[in-house]
């Protein structure tokens, strides 16, 4: 893609009258010569990706080592008369727990932008696409959006959680939901970017420290924590709060801290939980 800042792609998008969404489709037609009625089809498939995994999680599923599963059927079980963060936020976080899951247990997923944060998309557009009445295609559109965040992401620091921790995966993913749900409630380009920045912002310097090398725990909670994240972070772009660091200068920063990781914190399972008594007594034992 030929943008390689957050703020020259907000920028094309505004003087056009465009959504950002709509820019990356338009780019990526004219770059791959793949029309945009095409690429328009892949996302909806994507998207049905999605909402399968969402809706199969939620259902009930354990992974094959048997430390995650149940989770996402668990919060369903216990309703909104239990939980105290309200019905839009819960739905969301179980949604990105239920695709986290399907992930574990080796069903299909999206991996947007990697496997291990794949339950942040759909768990907040899902949900923000229920709150604002938004159809299939404006879901599509936003999906573009967030595919531009996470390509000038890719572009500036890394998507990689071996290479940047799970800043660079959970971090990333909450930041292209953030500024896709913006896209989803109307908000302009500018807050988009700004959604992107704060939530990347909450997520700086978050460790990768799989327990057993399995991308099961923490992962799976940390993609419910993430969707939240991205929740609050479209809440305050939308209400007109903009981040003092400009967005591109944040994904800067994150490859910077993720390069300061020492290794055990990243992705090796040297560290962190991964190196607690139980995390360790978890993978003596799946090792066996």
């Amino acid at each position: 893609m030929p943008f390689r800042t957050l703020a020259e792609l907000a920028a094309v998008a505004a003087e056009r009258g465009l959504t950002i969404g709509a820019v990356v489709r338009e780019t990526e037609a004219r770059e791959t010569e793949t029309s945009e009625a095409e690429l328009n089809a892949r996302m909806a498939r994507n998207l049905e990706v999605m909402r399968e995994a969402a809706a199969r999680g939620q259902a009930g599923i354990k992974s094959r080592s048997g430390l995650t599963g149940g989770d996402a059927r668990k919060m369903v079980e216990a309703g909104a008369t239990r939980l105290v963060a309200g019905e839009q936020l819960g739905t969301a976080i179980v949604r990105a727990i239920a695709v986290s899951e399907v992930n574990a247990a080796m069903g299909r997923i999206v991996a947007a932008p990697t496997a291990g944060s794949a339950g942040v998309l759909p768990g907040v557009l899902l949900t923000v696409a229920e709150r604002v009445g938004a159809g299939d295609e404006q879901l599509v559109e936003a999906l573009f959006t967030a595919a531009g965040v996470g390509q000038v992401i890719a572009a500036k620091a890394t998507l990689s959680g071996a290479e940047g921790g799970c800043q660079a995966e959970c971090g990333s993913a909450a930041a292209m939901a953030a500024a896709a749900a913006v896209q989803l409630a109307g908000g302009s380009p500018a807050q988009c970017v700004d959604a992107a920045a704060i939530a990347l912002k909450g997520s700086l310097g978050l460790v990768c420290d799989p327990v057993a090398g399995l991308v099961e725990v923490p992962c799976v909670k940390r993609n419910g924590l993430s969707a939240a994240t991205a929740l609050a972070a479209a809440d305050m772009a939308l209400a007109g709060v903009r981040s003092v660091i400009p967005a591109d200068e944040v994904i800067v920063a994150m490859g910077e801290v993720g390069r300061a990781l020492p290794a055990a914190l990243r992705e090796t399972s040297q560290g962190g939980l991964a190196a607690t008594p139980t995390g360790k007594r978890l993978a003596a034992e799946f090792l066996r």
